[in-house]
């Protein structure tokens, strides 16, 4: 009897649907849990990256100077770099159109950093709807095996004449342990989906304020090399003049 009842007991014992639903709950479990490893490794180290380079930025190291340090490592910028690196390569591109204005250049440069803060924000938000999918239909399917199984048990018990505790016990214990898996796989994903959404939110939010901030600065020097450029003019234009 203390076989029969242990955890592979029942499993053994259970009915195909019963058993199906076991197996389904198990791997997304596994999958839920993969993601969570994963995504946990890539937000907080996506934070660190950002604190890091944000750090670096405000030190007063020249932009160019810093745009070169990002360029030079090779491989793809992520996260803030990406703004950075984005917004300044179209700002310098454009900035050496002679016809274009101050107001130009910034919006191709604004234009720039939205599609990698985009980008950015979808790599951070990847997987974590299956995470939502698993938190969300979990319990149901438990509950779908639990319902299946105490009506098997039921229907077995019309065959007979006398109905113990002994005959119903097994049955009724498969079925409930399929609604404990059901939440055992649920739990853990969506209190990670929860954690993981207001990560995102966060770093979603550093990103916002770096660009602003970084858009402020190079409107200043797009405005200045205006100013620079209309100076010049002028005097070439006195000095035909004169």
């Amino acid at each position: 009897m203390e076989a029969d009842m242990s955890f592979i007991g029942l499993f053994l014992e259970a009915s195909l649907v019963v058993k199906a639903v076991m197996i389904l709950l198990v791997l997304m479990s596994i999958l839920s849990w993969a993601l969570i490893i994963q995504r946990r490794k890539i937000l907080n180290g996506a934070q660190q990256d950002a604190l890091e380079f944000e750090e670096r930025f405000w030190s007063g190291v020249d932009l160019a100077k810093l745009y070169k340090e990002v360029s030079a490592r090779g491989g793809k910028a992520t996260g803030t770099e990406h703004l950075f690196q984005s917004g300044f390569r179209e700002f310098a591109r454009l900035r050496q159109v002679r016809s274009m204005d101050a107001v130009s250049v910034m919006s191709g440069t604004q234009r720039a950093m939205r599609v990698a803060h985009s980008r950015e924000v979808d790599n951070l938000e990847k997987n974590l709807s299956v995470l939502a999918t698993v938190g969300s239909i979990s319990p149901y399917i438990g509950l779908f095996g639990t319902v299946w199984g105490i009506m098997n048990s039921f229907i077995a018990l019309g065959s007979v004449q006398q109905a113990t505790l002994q005959m119903v016990a097994p049955g009724i214990a498969e079925a409930l342990i399929a609604t404990a898996m059901g939440l055992f796989a649920a739990i853990p994903a969506v209190i990670a989906y929860n954690k993981f959404s207001n990560q995102v939110a966060t770093i979603d939010g550093n990103y916002i304020n770096f660009a602003e901030e970084f858009t402020g600065i190079l409107q200043r020097q797009a405005a200045t090399a205006v100013g620079q450029t209309s100076a010049r003019e002028q005097g070439a234009t006195r000095e035909q003049e004169a």
